[in-house]
């Protein structure tokens, strides 16, 4: 099998890392990120950037190669994988069903790892078995070793197998949201579904995240913040923020807060998208 990983990067850019070697990059649709306009950079989203960005992870990291590292530190004030981190250690979730390159969907409950494997990788579309990452992340948590198999539904019914009871899923937008959402659980277990990456989705994708998720990324997406501005959620943040879609939401995202010491989930409407990316799509 080749080896091949193939992520969504800054911009929703599609990028192909083949060998440890970006191999090609396409046109992000975003052209500013705030995120990115900082003292280093001034948020411009080129293909020049993308570039150094991706193999800047690489080279400090080993993203998508043998030398992965799962060692990672907090990233964002309050990312997905940050709120997740600090809600494992407070002991409000005991599984994350995420996504590696190299590995696919796995179990983690260990806090670190949960930061380690998500606190710097893009959305990963596709990716071919690395073993050497397998072995760092615990195989027998690997959902499929043999082709490292992306699918969170299939996670999910891993997980509840295994006697896990409160369940976080992580995912990008898709109708599987629905179907995690309706999945035949065991009353005892209890499911978050936190859902990044969500620029450029459609309006009706917004609306059925909005029916479905505990948590939902800004990115870079109008049709995510304008659901927002009708249904008038709790969230957190300016320039991409998080969006607490449910009472569960609120609490997991509140405590990640509450532990960097910043204010709480708030409802002021009309929101500011002054310092939102550029364009929103």
């Amino acid at each position: 099998m080749n080896d091949r990983h193939v992520i969504e990067a800054l911009g929703k850019a599609e990028v192909v890392i083949e060998n440890g070697k970006i191999t090609y990059i396409g046109e992000p649709v975003v052209d500013y990120c705030s995120i990115f306009d900082n003292g280093q950079h001034n948020g411009d989203l080129t293909k020049e950037f993308i570039k150094s960005n991706i193999n800047k992870r690489i080279d400090e990291f080993g993203m998508c190669t043998p030398q992965r590292s799962i060692d990672v530190e907090d990233t964002m004030s309050f990312g997905t994988s940050e709120t997740l981190k600090t809600n494992m250690i407070n002991g409000n979730v005991d599984c994350v069903v995420g996504a590696c390159e190299g590995v696919g969907t796995l179990l983690i409950d260990d806090a670190e790892l949960v930061q380690g494997v998500g606190g710097r990788v893009s959305a990963l579309i596709s990716t071919t078995p690395i073993y050497e990452v397998m072995d760092k992340v615990g195989r027998e948590n690997v959902l499929n070793p043999e082709n490292a198999e992306l699918n969170p539904l299939k996670g999910l019914e891993m997980a509840i197998e295994r006697g896990y009871k409160n369940i976080a899923i992580t995912i990008i937008p898709t109708e599987m949201v629905k179907d995690i959402r309706q999945y035949p659980k065991p009353e005892d277990v209890n499911i978050y579904i936190f859902v990044a990456h969500t620029t450029n989705v459609s309006k009706k994708e917004a609306d059925m995240l909005f029916d479905y998720a505990d948590v939902i990324s800004g990115c870079s997406s109008i049709n995510i913040r304008e659901t927002a501005e009708e249904r008038k959620p709790y969230y957190a943040g300016k320039k991409v923020p998080l969006y607490a879609v449910t009472e569960n939401g609120k609490r997991l995202l509140n405590e990640r807060l509450e532990y960097i010491g910043y204010e709480l989930c708030e409802k002021k409407y009309p929101q500011d998208f002054t310092q939102s990316p550029k364009p929103l799509i």
